[in-house]
C-alpha cells in the first residue's frame, strides 16, 4: 500500500470542488480519487492555508520524477480552463494529485493502469 503525503485543502476549495464532483455525470478514476483525497484532507479556512500549499487557482510548479521532465500551470476547474493558456484540470490526473500538497511533498498517484510520480516544486499565488 502506498502511504499518501498529508493534504490539506480550503473550505472553499471544498466546497468548489464536492460541487463539481457531485455534478459530474462521467464516472472516471480522477473523480474517485478526489473523492478519497477529500474525505482525507485537513480542511482550513483560506486565511489559515499556508502560502506552499496546492489549492485551485494556484500555479504550480511540478516535477514528474520518473522523466524529470517540469511543468509550471494554473490549477483550476474544467470549465476555467480556456481563461489560462497554461492552465491545468483538477480532473486530470496530474491536477487531481496536486490538489493539498506542500512544496517539497510526492506523491505516487495512479494513472492509466500504472501510476504518475510527481513532485511538487513551487507554489504561487496571485
Amino acid at each position: 500500500m502506498t502511504i499518501l503525503p498529508t493534504i490539506t485543502v480550503s473550505t472553499i476549495d471544498r466546497k468548489r470542488l464536492y460541487a463539481l464532483l457531485d455534478n459530474t455525470k462521467e464516472d472516471s478514476d480522477q473523480v474517485d480519487y478526489l473523492y478519497t483525497e477529500l474525505e482525507r484532507a485537513s480542511v482550513k479556512e483560506p486565511a489559515d492555508l499556508p502560502g506552499n500549499v496546492a489549492t485551485l487557482g494556484s500555479r504550480l510548479r511540478f516535477r514528474n520524477q520518473e522523466t524529470g521532465k517540469e511543468h509550471e500551470r494554473v490549477l483550476v476547474l474544467p470549465q476555467e480552463t480556456s481563461q489560462y493558456d497554461d492552465a491545468i484540470s483538477i480532473l486530470t490526473p496530474a491536477g487531481a494529485a496536486m490538489l493539498g500538497l506542500e512544496v517539497g511533498a510526492t506523491i505516487n498517484w495512479p494513472h492509466r493502469g500504472g501510476h504518475l510520480l510527481l513532485e511538487l516544486l513551487a507554489v504561487i499565488r496571485d
